[in-house]
């Protein structure tokens, strides 16, 4: 038969294991030493086996002490993200948010500022990174993630569909001549990110305008990083309207092509569910939608008249 294992010496054995000291794992439990050493005692005898080596002012884990401790640590955190979903929110003066490090630069941050006036008594945490962020630790409230909105186990709302587009440096361009024999000799700098790899070959296919096929020299694995090589006029790209809207519309880059296509992916707000229920995820929620509204009104504007979409197929399934 499997042997009963109670939760509170699993509780203790975490504890001492992780401090290596039954002194010190008593103080963060608030019990004597001789509780978390009795505890201990009764998980071993459960379990049969020897899970620490005491000397005289130390303790060792032993090698099944060492295979245990992090199943025991799995299964707390699985706990903690419970417990954490159904209650309220622990730190309602803090938002934490996990995002791209494109969208966290290029667009996020620098527009903050308007959400922190409307809510003076919030502070903000922004991790970027490219992976998908797991709330287990319960140190997340909120992701912003650009993909197909489909993440098991969390609750998820559509905040804008982007569109990707060529553009470069107007230097780079002579509108008083053709511009399509022009583009040849412009090198393409390229994004290794999803929603971008091999982009270029169907949009030239779909385009039917020669481009300059010699094999780029940079590579980036995200947009950030290739907009400050366009604006250096090095080369033309295929970048998200998000990112770059506010530079084509003051003149600092220019879309040579009069054509784009819509991306397979689009930004979302993903978190627990009850996380939703947060005031400063509601009051971030209605902002940031305000926000992200005004990228559409410039997109009417900008392609309104002399943009044709076009139906590229993109294949791929990761997401961001």
């Amino acid at each position: 038969m499997k042997p009963h294992i109670p939760l509170t010496a699993l509780k203790f054995f975490r504890q001492a294991a992780e401090s290596m000291s039954f002194k010190l794992a008593a103080e963060q439990l608030f019990v004597t030493q001789a509780a978390v050493s009795q505890q201990i005692k009764s998980l071993e005898n459960s379990l049969n086996i020897k899970l620490f080596t005491r000397l005289n002012r130390e303790v060792l884990l032993t090698e099944q002490g060492k295979k245990l401790l992090p199943y025991v640590v799995q299964g707390f955190s699985a706990f903690e993200e419970g417990f954490a979903m159904l209650g309220d929110d622990p730190h309602p003066d803090l938002l934490t948010i996990t995002t791209l490090p494109s969208f966290a630069s290029r667009w996020l941050m620098p527009k903050l500022i308007n959400f922190q006036e409307r809510n003076d008594g919030i502070s903000i945490r922004i991790s970027p990174s490219l992976q998908v962020e797991s709330f287990s630790d319960g140190k997340l409230d909120l992701a912003i993630r650009y993909g197909l909105g489909n993440y098991p186990g969390y609750e998820t709302h559509l905040l804008h569909r982007d569109y990707i587009l060529p553009v470069c440096h107007p230097d780079l361009i002579d509108t008083t001549k053709e511009i399509a024999p022009q583009l040849a000799d412009i090198p393409l700098l390229t994004d290794e990110g999803v929603d971008i790899d091999k982009a270029w070959r169907p949009f030239m296919k779909k385009v039917g305008i020669p481009l300059n096929t010699k094999p780029s020299k940079l590579h980036v694995g995200d947009s950030t990083m290739l907009i400050e090589p366009l604006l250096c006029k090095q080369g033309m790209s295929l970048l998200r309207y998000s990112l770059i809207y506010e530079l084509l519309k003051n003149g600092q880059l220019i879309c040579p092509l009069p054509f784009y296509f819509q991306s397979r992916f689009s930004y979302y707000l993903v978190a627990p569910e009850s996380h939703f229920q947060y005031q400063k995820i509601i009051n971030f929620h209605q902002w940031i939608r305000e926000e992200m509204s005004d990228i559409d009104k410039h997109w009417l504007e900008f392609s309104e008249g002399k943009m044709q979409g076009l139906a590229v197929d993109l294949a791929g399934k990761s997401e961001v």
